[in-house]
C-alpha cells in the first residue's frame, strides 16, 4: 500500500495556493512495479476496504460518500469496478448523473444528489456530481440558461456562489455523520487520446465510444480552467480533493484504495457490542439450539 505521506501529496484541503499544473497526470511517485505486483497490491487494498466496510455497515454510524469527478475516458467506471470489488453490495450504492430531468431542472442544483445520500453504515459512490453544475454548466453557458433561474442571480460571480453552497453543504454533511471523499482523476490530453482511439479501434470498446466526447475534448482549456477554480474553490478539511494522477490506472486505483482505506481506518468503526441483557439472551438461544442436536429434526446425526 501506498505510505499516507505519499498520499497527502496528492490531498487538496486549501485551495488557496491550489494549481492543476503542479500535478502530473503520469505521476508514480517513483514506484516500479509490474502488473502483477499492482494486482496484487489492489487485492491487498480492496481486502482491507472490505474488513472496514463491514464495520461501517455493522456500528451504522457514519456514512461515507465518494464523488468521482473526471475528463472522459479518465477511468471512472473502471475506478469503481476494481477499487470497489470486494465491498458488500449491500452496504454500497453507485450513483451515475447525466443531464438532469425537467423535474431536476425546476429545482436547486443540489436537490436531485441530495436524494441520492448514502445512509448511516453505507458508502455511496457519485458517479459525476453536484459538481457538474460548476464544471460543465460553466463550459457551456446554454446549460445554466436552462435552468430558468431568476435573472437577477445569473450573474458572474454565479460559481463563487455556487462553491459558497457546495461548502455549505459539504460542511452539513460532516456534521451529521458523513465523511466526503473527493477524487479528481487527472488524465492527460494525449492519454486521453489513447483511450478514445482504443475505443474507436477494438470491438469490444466500441460501446463506450461516444461521439460527443470529441466536441468536449476541443473545450479542453476551458475544463482545466473550471476543474482549477473548482477544486480551488471547494477543498476544505473536512472535505478533501484527491488529484489523482490518472495516466497508470494501476497507480490511480491503488491511491484511491489506499486515501479510502485510510480514513476509513480514522473513523474507527466497531461491531456493535452487546449488552447484558441482550448477552444473556444469546446465552439462552445458543443453549436452547445446541439441545435440538445435530439432525434436521432435532436428533443427532449418526457417524
Amino acid at each position: 500500500m501506498l505510505k499516507d505521506e505519499l498520499i497527502k501529496r496528492f490531498m487538496v484541503t486549501n485551495g488557496e495556493k491550489f494549481r492543476l499544473a503542479d500535478f502530473d497526470p503520469g505521476d508514480t511517485v517513483g514506484l516500479d512495479i509490474d502488473k502483477e505486483e499492482a494486482r496484487e497490491l489492489l487485492a491487498a487494498g480492496t481486502r482491507r476496504l472490505h474488513a472496514l466496510q463491514e464495520r461501517l455497515y455493522a456500528e451504522g454510524r457514519w456514512a461515507v460518500l465518494i464523488v468521482l469527478q473526471a475528463m472522459d475516458a479518465a477511468g471512472k467506471d473502471g475506478m469503481i469496478e476494481h477499487v470497489m470489488s470486494g465491498i458488500n453490495p449491500q452496504g454500497c450504492e453507485v450513483t451515475s448523473f447525466k443531464a438532469p430531468s425537467i423535474v431536476e431542472l425546476r429545482h436547486d442544483f443540489l436537490w436531485r444528489t441530495t436524494c441520492a445520500l448514502p445512509q448511516r453504515g453505507h458508502i455511496g459512490i457519485f458517479n459525476r456530481s453536484y459538481y457538474e453544475e460548476v464544471l460543465v454548466a460553466r463550459v457551456h453557458p446554454e446549460i445554466l440558461a436552462k435552468q430558468n433561474l431568476p435573472p437577477s442571480l445569473v450573474k458572474e460571480d454565479i460559481w463563487k456562489d455556487r462553491y459558497d453552497s457546495i461548502r455549505d453543504f459539504e460542511r452539513h454533511l460532516a456534521r451529521n455523520g458523513t465523511l466526503v471523499l473527493k477524487f479528481f482523476l487527472h488524465v492527460s490530453k494525449g492519454e486521453q487520446r489513447r483511450r478514445l482511439l482504443e475505443r474507436i479501434d477494438e470491438p469490444a470498446k466500441n460501446w463506450k465510444f461516444d461521439a460527443g466526447d470529441l466536441a468536449e475534448r476541443k473545450r479542453w482549456p476551458d475544463y482545466m480552467n473550471a476543474y482549477e477554480e473548482a477544486l480551488a474553490g471547494t477543498a476544505t478539511k473536512h472535505a478533501p480533493w484527491y488529484v489523482v494522477p490518472a495516466d497508470n490506472k494501476w497507480f490511480s486505483r491503488l491511491l484511491v484504495a489506499t486515501a479510502i482505506a485510510d480514513k476509513l481506518e480514522e473513523l474507527d468503526p466497531q461491531f456493535p457490542r452487546l449488552d447484558e441483557e441482550a448477552r444473556a439472551a444469546m446465552h439462552r438461544a445458543r443453549a436452547e439450539l445446541a439441545g435440538e442436536g445435530n439432525g434436521a429434526n432435532g436428533t443427532k446425526r449418526k457417524s
